[in-house]
């Protein structure tokens, strides 16, 4: 049994559950946070890398949702700037991009404008950029431009075909680090962050929860004045199992499936492409060497811990992406996939692209202790879900302190928002052996931290083994100590995208060390 009884205690370890249980001990609460594998293991690692106000939302209505998420942009750009970035996409039109089937827009242009059959005009998606443009009080981020593809070298890498595209504003993130900096951040703020920890039972005993859980520390109780239900994908399911509570409200499950290829155009900026379906698609510039597709949103049957993308799913990506490339991208250029399934509030939407992408609060108010479930979301929210999830807890722990993460820096991030080439510069004059790829991998992981890893090291050889594309034993124990990493594939896929850059042998060498530390 735990010491004492903790506030509340969270389950899950994705972007939802480790922003509660930050925000919750930045308050001052007693915070315990349970994942069944590592953080971000499941959906929170499994996005598209971005932090967006959502363009084609809407299409939807859903005006508060991207109100939020554009505002949110902002504040997160200064809260993280080594983890993310400002992102400029290139949207090429064409007479033939057609809505989704079924939207508000869509059935009302239908209404109105019935020659258009479906049809998304140049005007409409102008318009939807200005109010995306105006609606949270962009004051970084530059606004909307149309551009010429004939002339501008975004349209080298595309079918001659397209000739007109708008270029607009959104932000990259580094979606899994997103995940284990507020992790450790708010393990520093005195929360107990517990890794490979299953819940396998709690149940209400009097005004508090008893919680039981199994891993590497073994079997442990628990007790809690309140119990947060963010295990995503499996919500429902540690409702049923562990719980044994029956929810009232369902979770719709929705793979999105993502390709990884060799560089496919040569700057910096991101491509948005409309599909003759109403599905879109982003083109992205990854790890520097890579190009990054998806998604993919279709309904997800099974364990959502053994989503794979599927042949077909390739298939799509390749063949969507292929009639807006000049080459065509074929399934022989993919290096990697994956695939995450997002646990979204079943709103009884007729198909996976048009279910709802706002988060629901679902609270349980007792007799006894609060229970609250957590549905949906996206990585843009999640601090703002965080506010209002412990909003919502309050008034069963008798009042707790007010909000205070906004533009709070999350560990490494406490420098100007716009000072990463200043801050590479600076490493490499202080540590001449860094190559500009790897001085740039390191700040964009770990910041102002990069500093404490390399520790004052006179050379390469000083930071220990070198187990291939700039990893080192330092780095590794770094991982081991501070970010809760417990295995090879925490580090090169969690951790780091360095996966994409190890034979086996190097990874095979990276478990053997692990597991002697």
């Amino acid at each position: 049994m735990s010491a004492a009884p903790y506030d509340i205690f969270i389950i899950g370890g994705g972007v939802n559950g480790c922003g509660i249980a930050r925000d919750a001990a930045g308050r001052g609460l007693r915070v315990a946070l349970a994942e069944m594998g590592d953080l971000a293991q499941g959906t929170s690692s499994a996005s598209t890398k971005l932090f967006h106000g959502g363009l084609r939302y809407l299409e939807f209505l859903e005006l508060r949702l991207v109100h939020e998420a554009l505002t949110e942009r902002e504040v997160l750009l200064v809260a993280m700037p080594h983890i993310a970035r400002p992102m400029r996409f290139v949207l090429p039109t064409h007479p033939m991009m057609r809505f989704a089937g079924g939207t508000p827009i869509s059935t009302l242009l239908g209404l109105t404008m019935p020659w258009m059959r479906g049809r998304r005009p140049a005007w409409v998606i102008r318009a939807g950029l200005f109010l995306y443009d105006h609606m949270g009080g962009r004051k970084i981020l530059p606004g909307t431009r149309k551009i010429d593809l004939r002339s501008d070298p975004a349209g080298a890498a595309l079918n001659p075909k397209f000739t007109d595209a708008f270029e607009y504003s959104d932000c990259w993130v580094d979606d899994s680090r997103l995940v284990v900096l507020n992790a450790r951040d708010a393990a520093a703020r005195g929360a107990q962050v517990m890794v490979r920890a299953r819940v396998v039972h709690a149940e209400r005993e009097g005004n508090h929860w008893r919680i039981v859980t199994e891993g590497e520390a073994g079997r442990q109780e628990h007790l809690a004045r309140a119990l947060v239900n963010a295990a995503g994908p499996w919500v429902a399911e540690v409702m049923g199992s562990a719980l044994g509570v029956r929810s009232g409200e369902g979770v719709r499950l929705v793979r999105g499936s993502h390709i990884v290829t060799r560089r496919l155009f040569d700057h910096d900026r991101a491509y948005f492409f409309q599909g003759e379906d109403g599905r879109i698609v982003f083109a992205l510039p990854f790890e520097q060497d890579f190009t990054l597709i998806g998604t993919t949103d279709l309904d997800h049957q099974g364990d959502p811990g053994e989503a794979v993308c599927t042949d077909a799913e390739q298939d799509y990506l390749c063949a969507f992406a292929s009639k807006y490339f000049a080459q065509p991208v074929t399934r022989a250029q993919i290096v990697w996939t994956y695939s995450g399934v997002r646990p979204l509030y079943d709103d009884g939407a007729k198909s996976a692209t048009q279910a709802t992408r706002d988060y629901v609060l679902s609270l349980d108010a007792g007799p006894g202790a609060p229970l609250l479930e957590v549905f949906g979301g996206k990585i843009t929210t999640y601090r703002k879900l965080a506010e209002a999830a412990l909003a919502k807890i309050a008034p069963g722990l008798g009042g707790i302190a007010g909000n205070w993460t906004a533009r709070v820096p999350l560990p490494g991030g406490d420098f100007p928002h716009d000072g990463v080439a200043a801050l590479t510069g600076a490493l490499i004059a202080d540590y001449p052996f860094l190559t500009p790829a790897w001085a740039t991998r390191l700040v964009h992981a770990y910041g102002t931290e990069a500093r404490r890893i390399l520790a004052g090291a006179k050379t390469a050889s000083a930071l220990g083994r070198d187990f291939g594309g700039s990893l080192t034993e330092a780095e590794v124990r770094w991982l081991m100590a501070e970010e809760f990493a417990r295995s090879a594939e925490d580090v090169l896929w969690r951790r780091s995208k360095l996966g994409l850059r190890l034979d086996t042998g190097q990874v095979a060498a990276l478990a053997e060390f692990m597991g002697a530390v």
